[in-house]
C-alpha cells in the first residue's frame, strides 16, 4: 500500500496534534509505560476502534489503524487475541440478529432513512478474562451518528452488565489497568467509579491506534479538557424536553450544561473544562486590569509534576442579577500554555471584551450590561476556580439595540430558585468607566445588495434554476453523493451556466475531513465511483434489490481503464477538537482539509458543525464542539480560517440553528425563547462569522418556533446578515422530498426558502424548481429577491473560481 506524499504529511500532522484532544478523567500515576510490554487487551473498541461517527461524519481514508494494530506496530505483545477473536464472533452474530429485526420494524425507504445512525446496543456475553500481562487495557467504544439519537439503555449511554463486570474485575486484577473511552459522547461511569485510570481517547480518525500507543508510551501526553459536562445520568437537568417527535420545548432556557450544574449546586462527576495529564500544574492569578472595554487577567502557570505537559487556564464571569436572572458563571476566555517541562513556568493573559458578555433582554430588545459587580474567576475547570476580583458597573448599559425575531416559544424560561452568590466585599473591585460604551443601533432596512448585470438578463426560468441546486441523481441525492464533477461529493450548483461565465460549485460533506469516493473512473458520460463506500451506514439496512440497483450505478472499470484515487485524511471529531482548547491546533486541522479541497477541486466543505451539546442523547453531538457557545464559536472560527487559507476553498458553518436532536429531524419543531437562542444557540455562529468570515452558512432541517429555519427570514436576513454582518451564501441542508414525508408540520417550500434570503436549496429537485417558478408567477416571491440571491451566488462562484 503506497501512500501519496500529501497523505503521509497530513497523517503526520494529525498524529502530532491529536494527543492534545485527549484527557485523563482519573489517574493514579501508573501510566505512561516505560517500554512496550505484554498487554492484556479487551473491549469492543480494541479491534474495532471507532474513527468517528456515522453519516456525514465518515471520511474514506486509505486505511484504519485500530488500537490492537497500533499496539502491535509499537512493539507490544497482545496476550488476549483469543478473547478478541471470540468477541468478534459474538458481535457479528448479534449484529445480524439486530439488523434483521430493525429491517422488519422499519420497512421501505422511509424506514431506511429512520435507521441512519441507529446505534446497536453493546450485546451481553460471557467470555473468560483470565489472561496475563504486564498491564491491561479495556477499550470501550460507542457509535452514534446522523439520523438517530442515543438511548437510555444498557450498552449505549449506560454500560452493559458485561462491560461493568469485566472492567471492575480487570481493575482489581491488574496493578496497571486503564479504561479507554473511544466514544463520541458521554457515557454514565457511575458503576465503574473504582477504576484508577480512565483515558478519554475520543474518536481521532484513522490513526487512533497509533495515537493511543504514543500516549501509552509517553511519546505524547494528554492535555485536553472536557468541552461538555460528564455527569451521572440522574444528575442531568430534567427541565427541558428532548426527543419529542413534533415539538421540543427548551424550557431550561440559558441553563445548559455547566450553567445548570453550577447554578443549582449539583456537582457533576467530571465538570466542564476538567482534564488530567501525566503531570500537575499550579495556576497563580497575578492581578487584573481594565483597558477600555477589555478586561485582562494575568496568571502564572507552573508545571509542578514530573512529566512535560500543557495546561488550559479558564476565565469565568459571574454576572450580577438585576432585571435578568443569570447563571452562576459563564466562560469568558481561555488560553493554553506552551509545553512546560517539570518545574518550568509561563505567564498567560486571559482577556475579553465586556460587550461580548452582555445579556439579552427581550423586553428591551437589546443586549445589556446590567448594573452591579461582575466577579472574575480563574482556574483549571468550571469547578476549580478562585475569584480574583470584580468589575463594577454603576448603571445598566444598553450595548446594542436589535429586535425580537425568533418568534413566540409559548412558555417562560425556567429559573433556579436558589443560587450561590459571591460576596464582593472581600474582593478587589474596580469601577468601570462606562463612557467607553456607545449604544449600537442595528439598521434592518438598509439593503446594499448589488444585483449583477448577468443576473438581470436571465429569464425567469433560468433565475429559478440558479436558486435550486443541480439535481438529477435520484437515490444518490439521499445519501449525499449527487455531485457530477467530484466523485462522491455531496452535490453541485450552477454548473448549467458555466459556459455563460457563472462557474459551477462543488460541495463535499464533513466535518471530520472530506467525504468523497476513494476511487473512480472517467468516461464520456462522466465520473463513476468504484465500490460501495457511498452507502455509509445505511448499507446494512438496504433490501437486496435496492443494493443491486445502487451497485449498478457504479460502473466497474474495464481492463486497462485508468483508475483515479482521491483518498482523504480523517481528522478528530468536532468534540475532540474542542477538547484541545487550542484554536491554533484547530486551524492546523482546517488547513489539512483545505489542502485536500484544493487538490480535489472541492469548493465548499459542509462543515464545521457547531450546534450546542444541549443533551447527551443527541446522536450528532460527536461532530459538534461543546455545550458552551464561546468555545464552539472560537474553535469553529479557527477551523474556518484554516480551510479558507487555501485559495478557492470555503467553509460552510452549520446547522443554523437549534438543531439539537436527530429524532424526526426533518420536521421537529424546536421551541426556544429569544434570550436562549441569542445567548446559547446563536452566539457561537456570531463569534465564528465575526472572527473568520465563513463563505457559507447551512440552515438546519428543524423548525424554530413553528417556522422552518430555511424559511425564517428573521434568522437569515435580520440576525445572520444584518446583526452578524454575514456576507456569504446561505444554503439549505439536503432537503429530499422522499425523506420529508408528512407530519404535524408541512415540508419547507422552495419559494419560501428563497423569500427568506436562502440563496440555494440543496440538492434540489424538479418539484422544488416548479414550486419556485409558480411562486414567482403567483407573486409569492419577487423577482428582485431571486436576483439578490443569484447575485450573491454569482459573486461567490467567481471569487472562488479565480482563486482555485
Amino acid at each position: 500500500m503506497k501512500l501519496n506524499n500529501y497523505e503521509i504529511e497530513h497523517n503526520k500532522i494529525v498524529r502530532k496534534l491529536a494527543p492534545e484532544c485527549t484527557l485523563l478523567l482519573k489517574s493514579d500515576g501508573a501510566f505512561p509505560l516505560s517500554a512496550p510490554c505484554k498487554i492484556a487487551l479487551f473491549g469492543n473498541g480494541a479491534r474495532n476502534t471507532l474513527r468517528g461517527g456515522t453519516g456525514s461524519g465518515e471520511v474514506y481514508s486509505r486505511y484504519n489503524i485500530s488500537i490492537e494494530k497500533g499496539l502491535k506496530k509499537s512493539g507490544f505483545t497482545i496476550t488476549t487475541e483469543k478473547w478478541l477473536d471470540d468477541y468478534q464472533e459474538v458481535k457479528e452474530k448479534a449484529k445480524k440478529r439486530w439488523t434483521a429485526q430493525k429491517k422488519k420494524e422499519n420497512p421501505g425507504i422511509k424506514g431506511i432513512v429512520n435507521m441512519m445512525g441507529l446505534p446497536m446496543p453493546e450485546p451481553e456475553y460471557h467470555l473468560p478474562i483470565d489472561y496475563d500481562g504486564d498491564a491491561a487495557v479495556y477499550v470501550l467504544s460507542r457509535i452514534s451518528g446522523e439520523g438517530s439519537d442515543r438511548t437510555n439503555a444498557r450498552g449505549d449511554v449506560w454500560l452493559s452488565n458485561t462491560e461493568i463486570r469485566d472492567i471492575l474485575a480487570l481493575n482489581l486484577k491488574f496493578k496497571k489497568f486503564m479504561l479507554v473511552l473511544n466514544v463520541g459522547g458521554v457515557v454514565d461511569l457511575s458503576e465503574v467509579t473504582e477504576v484508577k485510570n480512565i483515558l478519554l481517547l475520543s474518536q481521532l480518525g484513522a490513526l487512533s491506534g497509533m495515537i493511543f500507543s504514543d500516549l501509552l508510551l509517553g511519546k505524547a501526553y494528554p492535555s485536553g479538557k472536557l468541552s461538555t459536562t460528564w455527569a451521572d445520568l440522574k444528575d442531568y437537568s430534567p427541565i427541558g424536553e428532548f426527543g419529542d417527535k413534533d415539538d421540543t420545548r427548551y424550557k431550561e432556557g440559558i441553563y445548559v450544561g455547566y450553567r445548570y450544574f453550577d447554578s443549582v449546586g449539583v456537582r457533576p462527576r467530571f465538570p466542564f473544562g476538567f482534564g488530567l495529564s501525566y503531570t500537575d500544574f499550579k495556576i497563580e492569578p497575578e492581578g487584573f486590569a481594565i483597558n477600555g472595554k477589555n478586561i485582562c487577567v494575568n496568571v502564572n502557570v507552573t508545571n509542578i509534576g514530573n512529566f512535560r505537559g500543557k495546561e488550559v487556564c479558564q476565565l469565568y464571569v459571574s454576572v450580577p442579577e438585576a432585571d435578568l436572572d443569570q447563571p452562576y458563571q459563564s466562560l469568558a476566555a481561555f488560553e493554553k500554555t506552551k509545553e512546560l517541562l517539570p518545574g518550568e513556568s509561563c505567564r498567560l493573559t486571559l482577556s475579553f471584551n465586556m460587550a461580548d458578555i452582555a445579556s439579552y433582554d427581550s423586553k428591551k430588545c437589546a443586549y445589556v450590561l446590567e448594573h452591579g459587580n461582575y466577579i472574575l474567576r480563574v482556574g483549571a475547570s468550571s469547578r476549580d476556580t478562585v475569584a480574583v476580583g470584580g468589575i463594577n458597573i454603576e448603571e445598566t448599559m444598553i450595548i446594542r439595540r436589535v429586535k425580537n425575531v425568533v418568534g413566540d416559544c409559548g412558555f417562560e424560561d425556567w429559573k433556579p430558585d436558589h443560587k450561590k452568590q459571591e460576596h464582593a466585599e472581600s474582593l478587589n473591585v474596580i469601577r468601570m468607566d462606562t463612557s467607553v460604551f456607545t449604544t449600537e443601533e442595528v439598521n434592518y432596512k438598509e439593503n446594499h445588495e448589488e444585483i449583477v448585470p448577468f443576473v438581470r438578463k436571465l429569464s425567469d426560468k433560468d433565475l429559478c434554476s440558479i436558486n435550486i441546486g443541480s439535481y438529477g441523481k435520484g437515490f444518490l441525492s439521499i445519501i449525499g453523493n449527487a455531485s457530477q464533477k467530484v466523485a462522491g461529493a455531496a452535490g453541485d450548483f450552477t454548473f448549467a451556466f458555466e459556459k455563460q461565465g457563472f462557474p459551477g460549485m462543488v460541495t463535499a460533506d464533513g466535518p471530520a475531513g472530506l467525504r468523497i469516493s476513494k476511487r473512480y473512473i472517467k468516461d464520456k458520460k462522466g465520473i463513476h465511483p468504484i465500490g460501495n463506500d457511498m452507502l455509509g451506514m445505511i448499507g446494512d439496512f438496504l433490501p437486496g434489490p435496492v443494493k443491486k440497483t445502487v451497485s449498478l450505478m457504479e460502473r466497474k472499470p474495464k481492463a486497462g481503464e485508468k483508475i483515479f484515487e482521491q483518498y482523504c485524511t480523517m481528522i478528530p471529531i468536532g468534540t475532540a477538537v474542542a477538547q484541545s482548547f487550542n484554536p491554533m491546533l484547530a486551524a492546523k486541522l482546517g488547513d489539512v482539509v483545505g489542502s485536500e479541497m484544493e487538490r480535489f477541486k472541492v469548493n465548499f466543505w459542509l462543515a464545521p458543525a457547531m450546534n450546542i451539546h444541549r443533551s447527551i442523547f443527541c446522536g450528532r453531538n460527536f461532530e459538534y464542539y461543546s455545550e458552551d457557545p464561546l468555545l464552539s464559536g472560537k474553535m469553529a472560527a479557527a477551523v474556518t480560517r484554516g480551510v479558507q487559507s487555501h485559495p478557492g476553498c470555503a467553509a460552510t458553518i452549520k446547522h443554523y440553528a437549534a438543531n439539537n436532536q436527530e429524532t424526526n429531524r426533518f420536521n421537529s419543531n424546536s421551541l426556544v425563547s429569544e434570550r436562549a437562542m441569542r445567548e446559547i444557540y446563536l452566539r457561537g455562529f456570531g463569534i465564528c462569522i465575526r472572527e473568520s468570515r465563513p463563505k457559507a452558512v447551512m440552515t438546519s432541517y428543524n423548525l424554530l418556533n413553528g417556522i422552518h429555519t430555511a424559511e425564517h427570514r428573521g434568522l437569515i436576513e435580520d440576525i445572520l446578515r444584518k446583526e452578524y454582518g454575514f456576507s456569504g451564501i446561505v444554503m439549505t441542508d439536503w432537503l429530499i422530498h422522499a425523506m420529508l414525508g408528512s407530519g404535524k408540520y408541512p415540508a419547507p417550500i422552495s419559494w419560501k426558502i428563497a423569500g427568506a434570503g436562502g440563496d440555494v436549496m440543496m440538492p434540489g429537485g424538479k418539484k422544488d424548481y416548479k414550486d419556485l417558478l409558480k411562486g414567482l408567477k403567483d407573486g409569492k416571491i419577487s423577482r428582485k429577491q431571486l436576483e439578490i440571491n443569484a447575485s450573491r451566488m454569482f459573486k461567490m462562484a467567481n471569487e472562488l473560481k479565480e482563486k482555485l
